[in-house]
């Protein structure tokens, strides 16, 4: 360990080093190279954690570029994971730094969290959220939760020595309809570094046995006010008492819903006929979309489906994969004897 790097970090009083050993030793997971998960990494990273993993199966586009700091333009259209394991290697190269390129599912989600210390949740859809937190409470492992929703974010540990869970404040997962977008409804770059630096501090907490650490608490962040409050909550017990993960992790109450990749949804435009629906806004659509594409706004969907030729398969895509899973819902309503195909990771892939 390289002790003149972390001087400034031992000669604190209440740290020393014997924090900086316990870091040093340490193996954080963190689910998601985005908004949250940069600041998370590049602060864990230089304050000297032994080992990060870093699962996500995402490449850097030019919209994450105001607030995911890591990556630069040179970097569009490559990698999150891989990315972001080059630029942290060059910030700390005494890191040992594992990348799972790919998505958290029932499939790999234990095998990925096993040999981890504690779990950072920088994800940013629901049914992830759920499938983390039973797999970090049948492994025993503190989860830190951020989320972010307009110029507001929330911060909670869960698991924490056998502490509250997410489904203790969160029982029930919401249905797809319920659920903001932020492609659609925007995110101030800076409050994703916030909210992360957030996490990033609980998680150093968790590790050294430092302050108190927000278990049973959640923290709302409000950025316009600059206004913090906390919300307590309570352990329900029988949350502890999973044996086994779910198989439906997907919005409550709904099936899941059939997706292709956008890459194989490209060679179906040019190989043979099929319809797809681009779901976006007018100026999202015109800014960038791909060839042979038909545009039909979602909040105008139910009153356009005329527009849709029915007898050919029919592909749905969004800019990032939700606002075509909402669109997918609602056609299979109208027309139950249909199949419709989610484009996933939109237009960001």
């Amino acid at each position: 360990m390289n002790a003149e790097r972390y001087h400034r970090q031992i000669i604190l009083k209440g740290f020393g080093p014997e924090n900086q050993v316990k870091l040093k030793r340490a193996k954080v997971l963190v689910i998601g190279a985005g908004g949250l998960g940069v600041p998370v990494l590049s602060y864990l990273n230089a304050m000297g954690v032994g080992t990060l993993g870093i699962v996500d199966n995402d490449v850097v586009s030019e919209s994450n570029l105001h607030r995911q700091v890591l990556y630069t333009e040179d970097r569009i259209g490559q990698s999150k994971v891989h990315a972001a394991k080059e630029k942290l290697r060059a910030q700390n190269s005494e890191t040992e730094i594992q990348d799972y390129k790919t998505y958290l599912d029932v499939s790999n989600a234990l095998e990925i969290i096993k040999d981890y210390d504690l779990v950072v949740d920088a994800s940013d859809n629901f049914p992830t959220r759920y499938l983390l937190n039973d797999a970090c409470v049948l492994l025993k492992k503190p989860l830190v939760y951020g989320a972010l929703h307009g110029f507001e974010g929330q911060v909670s540990v869960f698991n924490y020595q056998n502490g509250p869970t997410y489904r203790c404040l969160f029982p029930n997962m919401p249905k797809a309809d319920e659920v903001p977008d932020c492609n659609q409804h925007g995110v101030l770059g800076i409050l994703p570094g916030i909210i992360g630096n957030f996490q990033a501090l609980e998680a150093i907490k968790v590790l050294t046995n430092m302050g108190t650490v927000l278990s049973g608490t959640l923290l709302l962040y409000d950025g316009l006010s600059q206004r913090v409050q906390r919300m307590n909550f309570t352990l329900n017990p029988e949350n502890l008492k999973l044996d086994r993960l779910s198989n439906n992790y997907h919005f409550e109450c709904e099936a899941p819903i059939k997706s292709i990749e956008t890459i194989e949804v490209q060679n179906l435009l040019k190989d043979r006929a099929i319809e797809l629906i681009d779901v976006r806004t007018v100026t999202e659509f015109n800014a960038n979309h791909l060839k042979g594409a038909k545009h039909i706004p979602l909040d105008a969907l139910e009153q356009r489906v005329n527009e849709i030729d029915m007898d050919a398969p029919v592909y749905i895509i969004c800019q990032s994969g939700i606002r075509s899973q909402k669109a997918v819902r609602l056609l299979q309503r109208l027309f139950p004897d249909k199949e419709f195909i989610n484009v996933a990771g939109g237009m960001t892939v």
